[in-house]
């Protein structure tokens, strides 16, 4: 494993004027070791580094690049998305036009609020469903990731690994809230809502999970969230924001067929822009102010300028239909080549995509269905194969429990060229 000069030079440079020398802790690479990958420039598929080498990148923002980087129709005329202004302060007529586009494609979200960030979209939703309800208590699952605010990072998936709470600022009362439960376990549901139903305002779950890696609900586990929180009288809240647009344009909720109270979306909406929206039944929304009296709000909340950006992304969407059987395809590419390679090798892992996503753990056995899966995963043999693959120019997330991204930028031979990586990375 080697690490070019330059690589090093700016992450001490990072180091000495960023906290941890880095904006996101997933980012300095710390859970594989070695030098972070310090990128310069990116065109479709591929991320560049500081030397200008070119690597076929499966991070793709974590997800929200749809269309890979720079894609024509979102990167050309943006003078004239700005030309009017990029931040208003004022409802404008376009952004009710795309609450009413992204509400026929999800009729669930029957009123709906912009905001810039998932994490805000998530943060919000509690609220509303705690105003709503009256109630205080959260239920969530481990290994699932909905940002960085106090109650989403308790035994939080993705690259958050909060064990220590005190330690990492989450107050004693956050704690005294929120209760996390096993994906994929009823029974784990049942233990810790029993003798507290009337206390629970919500219950918040990735419908298909991305954060622990690519995780798929278990016959009738989601359909078990919905009864519960309906004879408790809480709010059932679907976090989207890695799969809208994802998984198609009815999100995931179409795919399992429950329907929440709440959904949250993050910035696929705007090709990787930022912006996220939550929304759920008008009776739900009633409780955010003006109407009701939960606060929230913001300047960029549905500014013109992100909001444009969205309306470009539903554009080509809806005049490209063949993009989605493409990454499909491209995946099952990706899939099968990886699943002949291991049992060429004699290798016990499982390999999963759906479209899209692909991926695998370094774990024997049946695909993740929970957290304890997950974190029984070797991650010195992923930090070595990261390394190994990185060594030959493919671009994976530095933490086990993210997924490769396929997009519509990639090609059949960046799948042949990462199959082959892939081979002799496990030799």
């Amino acid at each position: 494993m080697t690490a070019p000069s330059d690589a090093l030079s700016t992450a001490l440079r990072a180091a000495a004027v960023l906290a941890g020398g880095c904006d996101s802790p997933v980012r300095s690479g710390w859970s594989v070791g070695g030098a972070p990958f310090v990128q310069s420039d990116a065109r479709g598929a591929y991320a560049f580094d500081e030397r200008g080498e070119r690597y076929i990148d499966y991070v793709m923002a974590y997800g929200p690049l749809l269309f890979g980087h720079t894609h024509p129709a979102l990167t050309s005329n943006l003078d004239e998305l700005a030309s009017h202004g990029l931040v208003w302060g004022s409802t404008h007529p376009q952004e009710v036009r795309l609450g009413e586009r992204i509400r026929a494609y999800l009729p669930t979200m029957e009123r709906m609020r912009f905001v810039t960030t998932g994490t805000e979209a998530v943060m919000s939703a509690v609220r509303v469903a705690r105003a709503f309800t009256r109630r205080n208590l959260i239920l969530k699952f481990a290994g699932n990731y909905h940002g960085h605010f106090d109650l989403a990072l308790l035994d939080a998936g993705a690259s958050a690994h909060t064990r220590d709470a005190v330690g990492s600022g989450i107050p004693d009362g956050v704690m005294r809230d929120v209760a996390v439960a096993r994906y994929n376990d009823l029974a784990s549901v049942d233990a810790l809502l029993r003798g507290r139903e009337d206390d629970l305002a919500a219950i918040l779950v990735e419908p298909i999970v991305g954060n622990m890696g690519y995780v798929t609900p278990v016959d009738g586990f989601l359909q078990g969230l919905r009864e519960r929180a309906t004879r408790c009288g809480a709010v059932l809240i679907f976090d989207e924001v890695i799969t809208w647009l994802r998984l198609g344009l009815d999100g995931a909720q179409a795919r399992v067929d429950v329907l929440p109270d709440m959904t949250t979306l993050g910035k696929v909406m705007g090709g990787g822009f930022p912006i996220a929206c939550f929304g759920g039944r008008e009776e739900v929304m009633a409780a955010l102010a003006p109407a009701g009296s939960a606060f929230t709000g913001g300047t960029h909340g549905g500014n013109p300028f992100s909001v444009g950006m969205a309306h470009r992304v539903l554009d080509l969407l809806e005049t490209h239909p063949e993009y989605y059987p493409q990454m499909d395809a491209l995946g099952k590419r990706l899939t099968n080549g990886i699943r002949a390679i291991f049992a060429r090798r004699d290798l016990p892992y499982a390999v999963v995509q759906h479209e899209s996503i692909v991926d695998f753990k370094f774990r024997p056995g049946s695909p993740n269905r929970n957290y304890d899966d997950a974190r029984a995963a070797d991650k010195a043999a992923y930090a070595r194969y990261y390394h190994a693959m990185r060594d030959r120019k493919i671009l994976l997330p530095p933490s086990q429990n993210e997924v490769m991204f396929v997009s519509t930028a990639h090609t059949p031979a960046d799948i042949d060229q990462t199959l082959a990586a892939i081979d002799e990375s496990l030799a």
